[in-house]
Parts: structure tokens; sequence; C-alpha cells
């Protein structure tokens, strides 16, 4: 009898910070994005503020996507591109 394990059938779940980078990627794909994060947070499943600290975050990490903080009234605008 082998002591070996299956893979799991369901795949793990992502962290907010990958949900948000691979729903950006997909958009961007398209060419540049605006957005302000409480348009786009029922989509990825995120508060509008925990959109905001993972942008900020996204801006160092992503190397495949260009993210800029590009206007605030009422709420940041983000502009993503592909880099």
């Amino acid at each position: 009898m082998s002591a070996t394990t299956k893979p799991s059938e369901t795949p793990e779940p992502q962290s907010k910070e990958q949900r948000l980078q691979q729903f950006l990627r997909r958009k961007a794909d398209d060419g540049e994005m605006y957005f302000k994060s409480k348009f786009i947070a029922d989509e990825v499943g995120l508060s509008a503020k925990e959109i905001g600290a993972l942008m900020v975050k996204l801006k160092e990490s992503a190397a495949d996507l260009e993210i800029e903080k590009w206007s605030y009234t009422s709420a940041t605008t983000w502009r993503v591109s592909p880099a």
C-alpha cells in the first residue's frame, strides 16, 4: 500500500492579492484600463478599501503590469496597463 496522497481535486483558494492581480491582468490584456475600486469591488470579491491597499502593493510587485494612481476625486482612479 502506498502512503502517497492524492492531489486535491479542488483548487487552492487564491489570496486576495492573487485574485486582484489576475483580474487586472485579464482586463489589461485589452489595453489600458481606468477604474475606481468601488466599481470593481463586487467583481473581484473584495472591499474598495482592500483593493486600494492591494493596489499599492501590486504597484511594486506586479512586474507585468504598469499601475499608476491616476487621479483623486471622491475616490482614487487607477490606471493599469500591460508593462
